[in-house]
Order: C-alpha cells, then structure tokens, then sequence
C-alpha cells in the first residue's frame, strides 16, 4: 500500500525549497505491484508571513501487499448503488480527471460521499491520484474504468438481474389485484346463477341461463391480458408521449384507476441536490441566500435564512461578510476544478441572470400527484365493472344468508372465500377513495412550496437595489481555479525517481529566479 502525506517546510527567513521525494524503502518496479491504492491529501491552506508560494514536501512510503490477487475485496461494492452510479457519472461528465468538488457539484453528493465513492472507483479501476503545487487531489481514471469495474465485481453483474426480480415481483402483487376483478366478478355471478337455479325446476333454469347470457357479456381481448402482465407497467407509462388519441385498455384502466401513477417526484432529493451543486459550482463557489432559494423548501420569511443550512453541511459551506455586512456563503470545494468552466461574471444579474447559470434550471419544481391518466371513457369502465362486482358481493351475501340448507361443491368454496370477494369488493373503491384525499393534501403542499419557490425566483430576475448589490458582492468574490497537468508535482501512476529528479530541477529552477 502507498500512503502520502503532505507538509510544508518554513521560517520567517527562509526560503521554501521542494525536499526531493525518496522513497523510505527499496522499491520494487511497478509491474510487480499488484495495486497501489493511495491514501487522501489533506488541503493545507493559509499564509505565513514572509512566503511567496506555498510548496509541499511530498513523501511516499510503501509497503508491499501479499497475497492480493483474484477474490480480493472490491471497494466499489461496498458503496450504495446509486452514490456509485451517481460518482460514476460525473466522473464521466468531467472527462475522467475530478476533483471531489466536481464529483460532489455534478452529482448532487456530499463531500465525503463523493470522497469515499472516488478512492473506492480509483483502487478498483487502476485509477491514479495527481497533486498540484497547492496540494490539490485530482482522480484521474482510464478510458476503460467502467470495463474494468465490471469485469472485477460480481455486485455490478447480478445488480440488473435483482433489480429486475424486484420489480417483477412488486408488480405481481399489484397486477393480483386487477386480476382478482375479473375472477371476482366470474365467481359472484356463477354463484349468483347457481343459487337461483338450485330453487327453480329444469326449464325454469334453462330459461334464467338463457336471459342472462343473453343480457350480460363481457368481452376482454387476450392482448389485454399480456399488456396486464406487464412488470414494466410504471416504467413504460413515463415514456410515453402525451398523447390524446392514445387510449388506454381495460386491463391498464382499471389498473390506473385503482392503483394510479406512482410517485411523479420519484429521486426528486436527487435532482435537487444536483441542481444546487451545479449552480454553485457555475457561480465560482460564492452565491447568497436568495439564489438557493428556488431549489429550497422554504416556510421562513425573507430575513431568515436559516434554510440554507443542509447546503451548509451538505457542501461544507461557510458563511461570510462582505464589505457591506451581507451575508455570503462560500463553498471552497467548489472553487478549484479540473475541468476548465466559466463562472457567472457580476454583469450577470437581474435579467441577465438566467444567462449567469447557463443550462442549470433556475428553479426546482415537484410535480403534482396525478389520481391516474385514464380519460372519462376508460374511468367510467373501471368504475362500471367495480360497481357490477360490488353489487353482486351484495346480493350474493344476501342469498347466502337466506339458503336454508348447507351449501355444498362450488357453493360451499364460495360461501369459504366470501369474506375475501367483500374485503375485495370494498378496497376496489376504497384504495382510491384514500388516495384522492391524499393527493389533495399533497397537492396542495406542493403548489405552496412551488410557489414560493417562483417567488424568490422572480426577485431574482428583477432584485431590488439591496438585492442587486449582494449579488454583485457574491460575483466579486466568486472564484475558479483551474488546475492543469502544468501544476502537477505529484502522480501516482509515475516513477518516484523520476518526480524525485523533476523535483531537483524544479527546485533548480526556483533558486535561478531568486
């Protein structure tokens, strides 16, 4: 394993000078290494007096691991799914060379998270660590990482096969309820059929059999059946296009009726995050309380703002004065970069703010909760069915209670499972009965934080003087600085005796100027 460490050499009078990097035992030649898995820089920052630039003393000690090879550990398994995917996206995003900030901005993740996410990607995917003059971390990954993490965790494999199952098996549970209708209703009125020709002679039956085939049909396509037994049902109605002359079937009516669209607002924390992180990094890792504002949940006036505090904690943020005693918040992370960007200018603001951010949204909206996409045809379906099959539970209950003799054969199965055909028969209009008061409630807390969220939005666009002047404060202060291959001291890929003789000539160098 390789550990490094970084520290800074200096007096008053003294000049700094680069120790040469040696390495403290004999070391093998790379090849031999089965895996150099560095550990974090820490950021060492401030100025003493009398310096002109700060240097680190970089020093790499290492140990030789055994017995590593084939069944080893993976890292990257031991993160969640989604902090890995997320990670993994932004370091795709940023071209394979991040810094945390970036990584933490472009997915929406907390510093550690996206700290942990990189070393474990990196240790797995022979990724390689670069510091700068200013003892900046920088992850530097392979084309291939992506490969090579799938070809080493077993996790990654079996991932989409369990997703699958899961989803396959939460669907079955739901399409057993649209199911359970059709059977219902063939069950109750079988039943219903039974009875009455049980108390009449044989022509008597024969003519109530006649009159009801002839006055009742229900006619189900078999395409419906294999649209019903969709595990893909939720997924598939997202794509979709909206479209008025697009109808749904029974089978997918009755399903939205009862059950209805899912969660509209399903990963929204993430998009938020991701938005909040992508307009602070835009902005030069300066902004105010009034630009977090639209992405925030805000029940607090004006003057209060208390609520950026999980951007505070989320992003190790902190807050500072300017000149004129406005509040700003910084986010040091989010100002130095490997991937070259441009930051929001201080012309940029009022009515030239949407241009500030560029392709960042400049609000954050949830979306209403939908009691189901079914148009008043295909409702009213539903309803007729659930309303036939809850009557016949009622008129089935009542000839039961009045046969006066003990049921038996299919009478008797039925008589057993008619506690179920009522528990069923009432949640069909009682699932989405609870549902309606519940999307109200939601709905409207929703609209309200929409609102108020557009509110800080339009005072961003057209801010009073106060307002103005905090933002061009924020502009001034904002910063990004970019660090190219021309500011590395140190890379983990490369030999330490070859940066051990670059660091003598940079040194050399140094004391030339001077």
């Amino acid at each position: 394993m390789t550990s490094i460490s970084t520290c800074f050499t200096t007096t008053p009078k003294s000049r700094f000078f680069f120790t040469p990097l040696r390495p403290l035992i004999n070391l093998k030649p790379p090849d031999s290494f089965p895996r150099i898995q560095p550990l974090p820089f820490p950021r060492i920052s401030g100025k003493i007096p009398g310096s002109r630039v700060l240097v680190p003393v970089a020093k790499a000690s290492t140990d030789v691991a055994v017995g590593v090879g084939p069944g080893r550990i993976v890292e990257s398994d031991k993160l969640p799914a989604d902090v890995r995917n997320r990670a993994m996206d932004a370091v795709d995003a940023c071209n394979r060379r991040v810094t945390i900030g970036d990584v933490a901005g472009k997915a929406g993740l907390k510093l550690n998270e996206a700290q942990k996410a990189l070393q474990a990607l990196a240790a797995d995917t022979d990724g390689f660590l670069e510091v700068s003059d200013e003892g900046d971390v920088l992850y530097v990954f392979p084309n291939d990482y992506r490969a090579k993490l799938a070809a080493k965790s077993f996790r990654l494999k079996v991932e989409p096969v369990i997703d699958k199952a899961k989803a396959a098996a939460e669907y079955s549970i739901r399409v057993l309820f649209g199911t359970a209708l059709i059977a219902s209703i063939v069950i109750v009125f079988t039943a219903i059929i039974a009875i009455l020709s049980s108390k009449s002679d044989d022509d008597d039956r024969g003519r109530r059999r006649r009159s009801f085939d002839s006055g009742f049909n229900i006619f189900i396509s078999p395409s419906d059946l294999f649209w019903y037994w969709d595990p893909y049902y939720y997924r598939r109605r997202r794509v979709q296009t909206n479209d008025d002359d697009k109808k749904m079937n029974f089978i997918e009516s009755v399903f939205s009726f009862v059950f209805g669209e899912g969660d509209p607002n399903q990963g929204i924390e993430e998009k938020r995050w991701k938005l909040i992180g992508e307009y602070i990094a835009s902005n030069g890792g300066v902004v105010t309380a009034e630009e977090l504002a639209p992405y925030l949940d805000i029940d607090r006036t004006m003057s209060d703002e208390s609520y950026v505090l999980p951007v505070l904690l989320r992003f190790d943020g902190q807050p500072e004065i300017d000149e004129e005693g406005n509040i700003l918040y910084r986010f040091p992370s989010f100002q130095r970069t490997a991937a070259s960007q441009r930051i929001g200018r201080k012309e940029y603001v009022g009515r030239r703010w949407a241009d500030a951010i560029g392709g960042v949204e400049k609000i954050f909206r949830e979306k209403k909760w939908e009691f189901s996409k079914t148009n008043m045809s295909e409702r009213g379906m539903a309803i007729g069915l659930g309303g036939l099959n809850l009557f016949g539970v009622i008129i089935l209950g009542a000839m039961l209670q009045e046969m006066a003799v003990t049921p038996n054969g299919f009478l008797k199965f039925v008589a057993y499972i008619f506690p179920l055909l009522q528990i069923y028969a009432g949640s069909f209009f009682a699932i989405p009965a609870v549902r309606w008061f519940l999307n109200l409630q939601r709905n409207a807390d929703i609209e309200k934080r929409n609102r108020t969220r557009e509110k800080y939005a339009r005072a961003l666009k057209s801010p009073d003087i106060s307002l103005r002047r905090k933002l061009l404060s924020a502009r001034d202060m904002a910063q990004k600085t970019f660090i190219g291959q021309d500011r590395i001291v140190y890379s983990s890929d490369r030999d330490l005796i070859e940066q051990d003789y670059e660091a003598r000539e940079w040194e050399k160098r140094f004391r030339e100027i001077e």
